[in-house]
């Protein structure tokens, strides 16, 4: 009984003795230069997230908030033995309101901040998008597809590809119905063979089923800025604004006109880019 009592107390003390030295540390570190001179810098360097705007059922992206990752920031700090403002670490937060939240509102364009558009496209059985990711290709552009399933049934390897050239793929379902049953096998090939997080609806009228069942699957449903039917770059020209998701056909006219609209929005500072980068409240998709 005695050695029992004894090695009690050799585990209380040993205990004891990391508890100690842990804060030791602790309070070592709160003195020391870098760390005081991190949490000096970070006061001035954090951020405060944007909530997304919600009016109605439709919803803007937001921004996410920004702060020095102190913890971090000195670890690495402490290996130079110096403060070294280039070897701060920063970290992100959501809003309180995010579109990570928000499945069952319509996206009706991205965060204006942000000076981004994206090209929509989308791709049924008739439709040939072999010109069109030419186009991207040749520009270093990554647009959006909202492939439907008789397409899909074709072009199983065309789709991968594209995923590969960082273009985002959207779920059209069977021509955009997505009470048929297509919609979850689309869904499946998209978020689990192409290994593409999240996945996208497409509607140009607003419709409470779509919205409801796009929802559950966690897929966005996109409500476009800007339909084209016609005359893609006069259109472009007078209604294009910073996060506009604008809708193309696939035709021979907006293969002729892409070049000269992609010349005009970058003139204009906008950027190009897919879904997955516009719609993301991530300061790395800036």
């Amino acid at each position: 009984m005695k050695k029992f009592f004894q090695f009690l107390g050799f585990i209380a003390l040993c205990a004891f003795s990391f508890y100690y030295t842990e804060k030791t540390v602790s309070v070592v570190k709160e003195f020391d230069d870098i760390m005081i001179e991190i949490k000096e810098v970070a006061k001035s360097e954090k951020i405060e997230s944007e909530n997304a705007i919600i009016e109605g059922d439709t919803i803007i992206p937001g921004e996410n908030g920004q702060e020095v990752d102190v913890t971090k920031s000195y670890q690495k700090m402490r290996k130079y033995g110096r403060y070294d403002e280039k070897l701060l670490l920063m970290e992100e937060f959501k809003p309180k309101v995010s579109i990570q939240d928000h499945y069952d509102k319509y996206v009706i364009r991205g965060n204006p901040k942000k000076r981004q558009v994206s090209f929509l496209f989308l791709v049924t059985k008739e439709d040939d998008i072999t010109e069109i990711q030419t186009l991207a290709n040749r520009y270093h552009l990554s647009f959006t597809f909202f492939v439907d399933s008789e397409w899909l049934e074709t072009h199983n390897e065309e789709v991968l590809l594209l995923m590969e050239e960082g273009h985002t793929i959207g779920n059209y379902s069977r021509r955009g119905d997505y009470e048929d049953a297509d919609f979850a096998w689309v869904d499946t090939v998209i978020k689990r063979i192409g290994k593409q997080e999240t996945s996208y609806c497409y509607t140009e009228e607003k419709n409470e089923n779509t919205l409801g069942l796009c929802a559950v699957n966690k897929n966005y449903t996109i409500f476009p800025s800007i339909i084209i039917k016609e005359y893609p770059y006069k259109t472009i020209k007078e209604q294009v604004q910073a996060g506009s998701l604008i809708t193309l056909p696939i035709n021979d006219q907006v293969i002729e006109e892409l070049p000269s609209i992609v010349k005009y929005l970058e003139s204009k500072d906008y950027r190009i880019t897919n879904l997955e980068q516009h719609l993301s409240e991530s300061h790395d998709s800036f």
